[in-house]
């Protein structure tokens, strides 16, 4: 055996240490923050396990192709079935995006930390049984990108978390907060490898999940995203809808005036994966309104906000056309905005056009 590598592997940065050391900085701290984040980490897992085998398990596809049943009954012969704490999840089986977010949710009530929690998946917000209710909302997309799964791109799940003034009390108002009120987001990409990257308001740091271990670990500590990228990220195949200041931003990184070089185009298709990108190397990532979508496309509550907290924590900016993003004041669960995410420098760009649009109308 070889100790020196043995004592190395001990002296690893866990996601738990790392938090724990973030609690040391709150000496008023109790510890809830801490038990909340640690259910998420283990909801990450449980979904990175099932994304791994979800091909050999025939998890893909429509969430409507499977019945789901209680434990007490009896599965047919050829039945594949999952099991969260004991319980029977699927009739043949159950459809990711589906597994995912009754994993999220199972793993935060369980937390006792939450008391009303916001999901892609459901219509309506989910309050928690007064019994099990803490001080903490979490805003979440279960599985972004899923419609992505069956060709291997990388998908992956966003969290924000706020606090509740009054969680005896809480109402659907309390969960329309702007951005500016998140203590944490985070999001958890599935892909070659699976990634955690969080904020708790002190810095941006990403974590690799060993599997060895069963730990993430601290891989890329204090993530800064370069003041000025090479890259731009954005869905050409809506140009034509595209107002002016979108169609000359992207024109200028095509064919920039100035005599450098252009930048190159890097377009994946899942919101995980290209912010992931534009986080480490640096650019710019588009989902503007357009003639077919005059609010954009992303979500405020679980897609917008957490990102954006985690490209300013980075040193980057974000940026819906009108506003900073994490000012928006969201006024429905769902509701929808435009967003310019990423490099200082290359937001500041898209952000004088749309003020030269703005001040010659």
């Amino acid at each position: 055996m070889d100790h020196a590598a043995e004592a190395q592997r001990t002296d690893l940065m866990t996601i738990t240490r790392h938090v724990l050391n973030e609690q040391g900085r709150h000496p008023e701290s109790r510890g809830d923050f801490t038990i909340l984040l640690s259910h998420i980490v283990l909801g990450c897992k449980f979904v990175a396990s099932a994304v791994n085998k979800a091909g050999l398990a025939k998890l893909v596809g429509l969430a409507g192709e499977t019945n789901v049943q209680a434990s007490t009954a009896k599965a047919p012969p050829h039945a594949r079935v999952f099991t969260i704490t004991g319980r029977r999840l699927g009739e043949e089986q159950k459809k990711l995006d589906v597994l995912s977010n009754e994993v999220f949710v199972k793993a935060l009530v369980s937390s006792g930390r939450t008391c009303v929690l916001v999901s892609e998946e459901n219509e309506e917000a989910i309050f928690v049984d007064p019994a099990l209710r803490g001080k903490y909302c979490v805003c979440f997309d279960p599985l972004d990108g899923s419609s992505n799964i069956d060709c291997g791109v990388s998908i992956g799940t966003i969290f924000g978390i706020y606090m509740i003034k009054d969680k005896d009390n809480v109402t659907l108002g309390d969960v329309l907060q702007p951005g500016t009120n998140m203590l944490a987001a985070g999001y958890c990409m599935y892909g070659s490898s699976c990634t955690l990257v969080l904020s708790t308001g002190n810095g941006v740091n990403g974590f690799t999940l060993d599997p060895s271990l069963g730990e993430f670990i601290l891989t890329h500590p204090n993530i800064k995203i370069p003041k000025k990228g090479k890259i731009y990220s954005v869905n050409e195949g809506n140009a034509k809808n595209w107002d002016a200041p979108t169609a000359k931003y992207v024109e200028k990184c095509k064919f920039p005036q100035d005599g450098s070089s252009p930048k190159s185009l890097r377009y994946i298709g899942s919101m995980v994966a290209d912010v992931h990108r534009t986080l480490l190397y640096g650019g710019i990532f588009l989902y503007p309104a357009d003639q077919k979508s005059p609010n954009g496309k992303l979500r405020v509550l679980y897609e917008v906000f957490p990102m954006s907290f985690l490209m300013e924590q980075a040193g980057g900016q974000a940026f819906t056309g009108k506003q900073r993003a994490l000012e928006l004041a969201p006024t429905k669960l769902h509701d929808r905005s435009p967003i310019f995410l990423g490099s200082y420098d290359d937001v500041e760009e898209i952000k004088a056009l749309y003020a030269s649009e703005s001040s010659t109308v």
